[in-house]
């Protein structure tokens, strides 16, 4: 046997068992896949992708080999993404509003391959993931210019549903009018309060009349519908290509940097990838009615080194004059430290709740 039948002989042997690996890698890609599907975490993660190239590349010592072997981890990845992509296929995501609506152009972002099911508002919403009717709701919880969207933040309170991820689309309004329709002859404007009020100096100084509708993509499907040339919609340029509009005038919004913040939610917590960096939290809470007890439950929170974001109170439907609190803080809540800290605010709180334990939030 010679040198080149002696080294494709080895190759072989090695391929052989390379295969037996794939096949067990590849069975653990399911689980993985499997427990995606559970908590509502999308395919692709970026941070732990390139935490695996880091570490894995270092075990191998020749510096030259090194780099073709980052382009055979990456491989692999892809290929283990396709593979969950094929697996998730069946897998359902709410949202709120129709075809084109911003929450449903985060939910496609956020899981391409899902099937994507409307409901008419956020309650349902959120209830189909309840009853087992979705697998995963993706719905705003705050927004850059107009601020906290208090009814998901209520129904957060009030349920029982986990957030594993939030994610920042950046919202770009346009004005979106019939073909042929010119900006001169606009007089009317149809869009969700928000975005009216994102593009408020617009509208004010063109003229127009606002009008409101339930979301920007039904204010883009009635605009269609009227086939009046001198209504117009303020929604994306999805929504336009949707319902067959033009866009008359792009990023009319009044802020540059405006940003929606999604959540998914999914009825069970993610306790995966707990390190002590690179996460953070969501809590609700009531306090009791003493004395100093909401200052010593923000002191506790502090003291136990997590850093507060965010620190809102809202108002309970159910009672007259009497609030809960959400907090959002950087750190892990499952670390000794997070333990501790949810044993003392017991001592304050009569209703305490992790909302959600997560990575830091993503673009998309």
């Amino acid at each position: 046997m010679n040198q080149l039948e002696e080294a494709r002989k080895n190759i072989n042997a090695i391929d052989q068992k390379m295969a037996k690996l794939f096949e067990q890698r590849m069975a653990e890609v399911a689980k993985v896949s499997e427990y995606k599907i559970a908590h509502g975490l999308p395919i692709l993660d970026r941070g732990r992708e390139n935490e695996v190239i880091v570490k894995n590349s270092s075990f191998v010592a020749d510096e030259t080999i090194r780099s073709y072997y980052v382009n055979f981890l990456q491989s692999n990845m892809d290929i283990s993404r396709r593979y969950q992509q094929m697996l998730q296929k069946g897998l359902s995501v709410a949202y709120s509003g129709v075809e084109g609506a911003f929450a449903n152009i985060a939910a496609k972002s956020i899981f391409p391959d899902a099937n994507q099911v409307s409901f008419p508002d956020f309650r349902t919403a959120y209830d189909s993931v309840v009853n087992g009717e979705c697998d995963c709701a993706v719905l705003p919880i705050e927004n850059s210019y107009a601020g906290e969207v208090s009814q998901v933040i209520d129904i957060m309170f009030q349920g029982t549903l986990f957030i594993n991820g939030i994610y920042d689309l950046e919202v770009r309004h346009n004005l979106l009018g019939l073909p042929g329709a010119a900006l001169s002859g606009i007089r009317t404007v149809i869009s969700h309060p928000q975005a009216l009020e994102q593009c408020a100096n617009y509208i004010r100084k063109r003229g127009f009349e606002p009008v409101s509708a339930a979301n920007t993509a039904i204010a883009a499907r009635q605009v269609a519908e009227r086939g009046d040339q001198s209504v117009a919609a303020i929604a994306s340029t999805d929504t336009a290509k949707l319902y067959g509009l033009e866009v008359l005038e792009r990023k009319i919004n009044e802020s540059s940097s405006n940003t929606t913040r999604f959540a998914v939610f999914s009825r069970v917590e993610n306790a995966a990838g707990a390190g002590e960096q690179g996460r953070q939290f969501v809590l609700v809470f009531t306090v009791r009615n003493e004395a100093g007890a909401l200052a010593e439950a923000i002191n506790i929170i502090g003291r136990q080194g997590f850093n507060m974001r965010t620190l809102r109170s809202r108002p309970m439907k159910e009672l007259m004059w009497q609030y809960y609190f959400y907090v959002e803080a950087d750190g892990n809540i499952s670390s000794p430290a997070g333990r501790q800290m949810m044993k003392e605010l017991g001592k304050y709180c009569d209703h305490l709740r992790v909302v959600g334990s997560f990575p830091h939030e993503q673009k998309i």
